[in-house]
């Protein structure tokens, strides 16, 4: 059954790519360069918030505005090429597609950094909005009018329930599954590789002119 109105939306962190050994190397080399000690093992058991967040326990607050573009630049040159995707990742994003919807990723991670990282491992989603975290992500899931909001953090169920979609987790990154489940997630998958199952079984449930008054109009908006 194809459904052109199904929009899916994706976190990119620990839900479609293990960024650990990028995120530590990129830690590594910003340390080294500004000779603030940074914890890197300890930075990425918590990742999912925005980078300020994790600056804050190493730098002065007057500090962060200048010392997270710093991060941004070197981002590419360190944290790209170890970053793996996750099991199930590309197929994950397929599914969708073969089912002819559009699959989007909406994360808190600076946007060009974001498509760097997909372009590298051949992970082929619709459209990429970045620098969005915990419930600023509904205004994006709701531009592009995601049914579904698949994540791996307890802010990433956040997002989906702010934005009236279904959210659907993963505990792949540091949010172990009670909490996600605490958090309100709707449903748990142990990881994508169950996605494209459940992604046939939740489409084929769907009545279809419910399912198209929950399309959004501007389903053509890059």
């Amino acid at each position: 059954m194809a459904d052109m109105n199904l929009t899916v939306g994706f976190d990119l962190d620990m839900t479609l790519i293990d960024s650990r050994p990028g995120i530590k190397a990129a830690f590594l080399a910003l340390s080294a360069e500004t000779g603030a000690f940074i914890d890197a093992d300890a930075a990425v058991s918590r990742l999912g918030p925005p980078l300020d967040q994790e600056l804050a326990h190493w730098f002065p607050q007057d500090q962060i505005p200048a010392i997270a573009d710093r991060y941004r630049e070197i981002y590419p040159t360190h944290a790209i090429a170890p970053s793996p995707a996750m099991p199930g990742a590309r197929e994950a994003i397929r599914a969708v597609q073969a089912l002819g919807g559009r699959a989007i990723v909406v994360t808190a991670k600076h946007e060009p950094n974001a498509r760097l990282h997909l372009e590298h491992l051949a992970i082929e989603a619709d459209a990429v909005i970045g620098s969005l975290w915990a419930e600023a992500k509904a205004g994006a899931l709701r531009e592009y009018g995601a049914q579904v909001y698949v994540g791996d953090h307890v802010g990433d169920v956040r997002g989906a329930r702010t934005a009236g979609a279904l959210s659907v987790v993963v505990p792949t990154g540091p949010c172990p599954e009670q909490e996600l489940s605490a958090a309100g997630a709707d449903v748990v998958l142990p990881d994508l590789t169950a996605l494209p199952q459940w992604l046939a079984q939740y489409v084929a449930a769907l009545p279809g002119p419910r399912h198209a008054q929950g399309a959004h109009e501007t389903q053509g908006t890059p």
